[in-house]
């Protein structure tokens, strides 16, 4: 899971729907809401897409199993 930052993983726990292109669209659709000076975010929400695009289902469902794992800790 080191592949993405704590505030990455944040954004993907807030976002996510269950699948890897839910939370893509999710994250596609909440970028045509920032405002010019939400740079950080919008910065952040595109390195989220870009990485999570690169990945595979499969790769996607072993991060967000852990993440659920470590939530319910």
């Amino acid at each position: 899971m080191s592949k993405f930052t704590a505030e990455e993983i944040n954004l993907m726990c807030k976002y996510n729907t269950g699948s890897r292109i839910g939370l893509l669209s999710e994250l596609a659709q909440m970028k045509t809401h920032l405002e010019k000076d939400e740079t950080e975010l919008m910065k952040l929400a595109q390195s989220v897409i870009d990485k999570t695009t690169a990945m595979s289902d499969d790769e996607f469902d072993s991060i967000t199993a852990k993440l659920i794992a470590d939530f319910k800790e």
